[in-house]
């Protein structure tokens, strides 16, 4: 499909410089020697790890998990199961009849009626008891209401006026008092105004604002100066530091540790290249190394093993399985049937003579008297049927 493109759909390969193309060669060929011995030794310690895991690690582990499982857990449950368990429902049934039921008993029994009977007498006291206090409670308020018109008129009577004269009293002492308080106000007020205010007003606008605005002047002015003389300081300093230091580490950088960098980048990208170039390369190396060993030990050892087992050992096996085995697996289910027969008879002849000395000991045992089947079903015999043309049912008899 590539072929097929036309030169300008192509994507652009970018270019390599020369010192990329010198550096690669030898750098691929010293890691792939380098490499290959670590990349098969790193296969064969996986094939190892493999086999060992499975193996020998996940049964031993299966075997630990079992161990663990019956050491460790089963007791455990067993005795949650089998005795926790049956203990606490035991310990539950006891609390229910000891504890719940004797209580409930004496609530339904014994504790419920007392409790009723308690508040109907109670309701009884509380009803006496409100008779009594509605009947006090009428007398203190006909003695509250005789009190209240006294007072009353107490009030109207007598300290309305009494009220009324104070109160046109302390009015005229307030006017009075308030038209000295309202004279000397305005004497101290005018006082304050030529004393105080008028002389620190003149002092302010006089003395204390051009002091004020000569200070401010000369505080701008030597903060002016003080911001050149740091201004003028600070410049020397960053030209200093400029020359002897940045512009000589910015050359350092630019044309030396940039350069070097570069060439660092490309032999480490290259480096890095190489790696998993001759990684892969060793892997198949290493693939085709272990198929190698794979079919050689299958030829030198598991191919003879093979041809051992289907070409002697087989045919062996059905010689022995069909020569010896089945006649001795034959002979031994004859020999096991003929004893079970022999154990039977054995069985029988001593149960015959068992019963034989029981009947000379103690005679022949009296079998059951057998009853006749129409006395068992309380029915008449044949004589006496009931039948509809006799005269012994209830409907025929004269």
């Amino acid at each position: 499909m590539d072929l097929e493109k036309s030169p300008a759909e192509r994507p652009a390969v970018p270019a390599e410089g020369c010192l990329t193309v010198a550096i690669r060669l030898p750098v691929r060929i010293v890691v792939l020697v380098l490499v290959v011995p670590v990349r098969m030794l790193w296969d064969a310690l996986v094939v190892g790890g493999r086999f060992l895991r499975d193996t020998v690690l996940r049964p031993v582990g299966r075997v630990l998990q079992w161990v663990a499982w019956a050491v460790l857990v089963w007791p455990w449950v067993t005795l949650w199961r089998y005795a926790v368990v049956p203990l606490g429902k035991a310990l539950a049934w006891l609390g229910y009849v000891l504890l719940v039921v004797p209580a409930v008993w004496m609530y339904e029994t014994v504790l419920t009626p007392v409790g009723h009977a308690i508040a109907w007498v109670a309701r009884g006291v509380g009803a006496g008891f409100a008779w009594v206090f509605r009947g006090l409670g009428a007398g203190f308020a006909w003695v509250l209401r005789g009190i209240g018109a006294v007072l009353t008129w107490l009030y109207a009577r007598v300290l309305t006026p009494v009220g009324r004269a104070v109160a046109w009293l302390l009015r005229g002492l307030g006017l009075g008092f308030g038209a000295v308080a309202l004279g000397a106000y305005r004497a101290v007020a005018w006082l304050a105004r030529h004393l105080i205010v008028v002389p620190a007003l003149w002092l302010y606008e006089w003395i204390l604002a051009p002091v004020g605005r000569a200070i401010a002047w000369a505080a701008r002015g030597l903060g002016w100066l003080v911001r050149m003389i740091f201004t003028g300081i600070g410049a020397a300093l960053y030209w200093t530091l400029r020359v002897l230091l940045v512009l000589p580490a910015l050359a350092l950088w630019r044309w030396v540790l940039v350069p070097v960098g570069r060439v660092l980048a490309v032999v480490a990208r290259e480096v890095g290249d190489a790696l998993g170039h001759a990684w892969r390369v060793a892997g198949h190396l290493s693939l085709a190394v272990g198929r190698f060993l794979g079919r050689l030990f299958r030829w030198i050892f598991v191919e003879p093993v093979r041809w051992a087992y289907r070409s002697v050992l087989t045919p062996v096996g059905h010689i022995v399985r069909d020569t010896v085995l089945r006649p001795a697996a034959e002979a031994a289910r004859g020999v096991g049937r003929v004893t079970r027969q022999a154990l039977a008879t054995a069985r029988e002849s001593a149960r015959q003579t068992r019963a034989d000395i029981r009947r000379m000991l103690f005679g022949t045992p009296r079998g059951p008297e057998r009853v006749p089947l129409t006395k068992h079903r309380r029915e008449p015999g044949a004589a006496g049927t009931r039948t509809l043309g006799s005269s012994t049912t209830a409907l025929t008899k004269d």
